[in-house]
């Protein structure tokens, strides 16, 4: 019975990040107007930055943490979960054509990012959340659109402690400039004696 009870909360915990990551993005979905080039001026950053309603957090949107111990439990502190400018942007383009702005396919944006973890005697598992969108360029148009993820958790030292990768997937709909996605996973690696948790991070990028 115990046992059941410890999946059923994890599978709660999940789906309550999930939820948390999704619900923000739905609702600035609401406000995205339709748009016929939106990356017709400046560089991707500066581009980005105008059509992203979405700022990254300082903090994680969630934060749960336990004693360290051999089962769950609540942790006062996690490993920080990140995603750097240059990184949170993906833009695809027509073959042949990369950097023209006229001829972008779509962009996938990291817009929100969320975590919380366990401690299991010297070691953490972190079950870190990400979200996001794609919006379509001049060149792209409605269907579902597949973009790959990496994830690297590293130490202050910025050694690399353990890795993942997956793809996202989403579908924009017709008569629409967007798609949002989600993506929930977990990730463990151990901790060094005389650091803290939150000396660590845990980077998600888009892998070109």
């Amino acid at each position: 019975m115990s046992l059941r009870r410890i999946a059923s909360l994890s599978r709660l915990r999940a789906l309550g990040l999930l939820a948390l990551l999704a619900s923000p993005v739905l609702v600035a979905g609401c406000g995205v107007p339709k748009m016929s080039n939106p990356f017709g001026s400046g560089n991707e950053e500066s581009s980005a930055s105008l059509l992203n309603d979405d700022k990254l957090p300082e903090r994680p949107l969630t934060e749960t943490a336990a004693p360290a111990g051999p089962a769950d439990g609540r942790a006062l502190n996690c490993p920080q979960v990140v995603a750097w400018p240059n990184e949170r942007l993906r833009t695809v383009y027509q073959p042949g054509h990369d950097g023209d702005t006229n001829f972008v396919v779509h962009r996938g944006e990291i817009t929100k990012l969320s975590r919380e973890c366990q401690f299991y005697g010297g070691r953490v598992v972190v079950k870190y959340g990400f979200a996001g969108r794609v919006l379509l360029g001049p060149k792209g148009g409605p269907g579902t659109v597949t973009m790959p993820v990496k994830i690297r958790a590293a130490g202050a030292d910025k050694q690399t402690l353990a890795t993942d990768k997956m793809s996202i997937t989403t579908t924009v709909p017709a008569g629409s400039p967007v798609g949002y996605f989600s993506m929930v996973r977990e990730i463990g690696f151990p901790l060094q004696v005389g650091t803290r948790p939150e000396d660590y991070k845990i980077f998600v990028a888009f892998a070109k």
